[in-house]
């Protein structure tokens, strides 16, 4: 199964984070994209290890709002 991760750099810690939308717990950071993705992919398979887990909401898209 194919699951959408969101992913974000964050200046303060250096790291990427990303998580995926509407999967209770599935969260996870890394040094690198690569590393990431390896990261998210041992978190989802642990949870598929506890139970199948129930995607509470579907990732949409993104969209650019202008202010002002």
């Amino acid at each position: 199964m194919d699951y959408t991760a969101v992913i974000e750099y964050c200046k303060e810690t250096g790291l990427y984070v990303g998580y995926i939308p509407g999967l209770h717990g599935a969260h996870s950071q890394g040094e690198t994209i690569e590393e990431l993705n390896d990261n998210l992919t041992e978190v989802v398979k642990m949870l598929l290890e506890d139970g199948k887990p129930v995607v509470e909401s579907e990732f949409v898209g993104t969209q650019i709002l202008h202010i002002g």
